[in-house]
């Protein structure tokens, strides 16, 4: 069995895909959106206006906006 892989992807305030942070891999949604919880503050500040909650690499739920710039 495979073990399913919650990761984020993160959007730049210009709205366009980050290359920078790259997301740990987690087992489980719960890790992924508490990981983001504790973080999100750092990642703003450092120019990550959004983040996308992918499973098995695509979207499972709409953006989540960590800035009011996008």
């Amino acid at each position: 069995m495979t073990t399913p892989q919650w990761t984020w992807t993160f959007q730049g305030t210009d709205g366009q895909p980050a290359d920078a942070p790259i997301s740990p891999v987690f087992t489980n949604q719960f890790d992924a959106e508490q990981w983001l919880g504790q973080g999100w503050r750092e990642l703003a500040g450092s120019g990550i206006a959004a983040a996308v909650l992918l499973n098995e690499g695509r979207p499972a739920a709409p953006a989540v906006r960590l800035s009011s710039e996008v």
